[in-house]
């Protein structure tokens, strides 16, 4: 008997990526062992581009209830992926999680940007002050793309960039400043190193990551949105 293939292949020779089996797994394994990025890989079924679709969302980002995604009229094919949709948001739910779905044309680029770029476009890690974690699943258009942790670096740790930091901040190294790259995210953007091989998330697979929080066994996963493509239709993203 022939088996399928994968439905989604982890970075090769990359460690921090680990494939689960089934939803529960995804919730129930630890971060550890440098693992900082859970996948539970699905084919699904249904039509989603049939829903953006008929959202006609003209906002650059659209939260949805699940009140309008029934409201819209679909196909078999569409109220099927509207199904897959509300089954995610209410797996999250029963978590005591606050997942949100949103229709996406673009994200806000930064209006001023300082030193660095830090909107969702930069490689980025999520922080919080208590131990979470960040779930993604992206249903239409291009997925997020993660960065190897060993591949990335803090913009605060290159020097020429933080030399421009200390300029824009006008003060000395210290305490007040290092709370000044807080403040302003700096501390949580990345670049990609030389050589470096970001990676794709895909459609429909659903993610757990870690998060940068004080006492964290591993360290964040390094991740960004895709750009956004001209002519292109809104993205589908579920975040919590």
């Amino acid at each position: 008997m022939s088996l399928s293939p994968p439905l989604y292949h982890p970075p090769p020779g990359y460690d921090r990526v680990r494939v689960v089996d089934s939803f529960q797994e995804l919730v129930t394994t630890p971060f550890g062992g440098g693992v900082n990025a859970l996948c539970w890989p699905r084919s699904l079924t249904g039509d989603f581009a049939e829903v953006v679709g008929q959202l006609a969302a003209t906002d650059d980002i659209t939260p949805l209830g699940e009140a309008t995604l029934r409201a819209l009229p679909l196909s078999p094919a569409g109220r099927a992926a509207v199904a897959t949709v509300v089954e995610d948001l209410e797996r999250l739910r029963a978590l005591g999680l606050a997942p949100v779905l949103d229709c996406i044309r673009r994200y806000p680029r930064d209006e001023e940007p300082g030193a660095v770029p830090t909107d969702v476009y930069s490689f980025h890690a999520d922080s919080a002050t208590v131990e979470t974690d960040t779930y993604l699943c992206s249903y239409t258009e291009a997925a997020s793309e993660g960065l190897r942790n060993e591949e990335a670096q803090r913009h605060v740790d290159q020097p020429e960039t933080r030399a421009r930091m200390l300029r824009e901040f006008g003060g000395e190294e210290g305490p007040e400043f290092c709370e000044y790259l807080h403040d302003h995210c700096y501390d949580l953007h990345y670049t990609p190193r030389p050589g470096s091989r970001p990676f794709d998330f895909g459609l429909g697979h659903l993610w757990r990551i870690a998060v940068d929080y004080p006492g964290s066994p591993v360290p964040p996963c390094v991740h960004r949105a895709p750009e956004t493509q001209p002519g292109r239709p809104p993205r589908l993203l579920l975040i919590s």
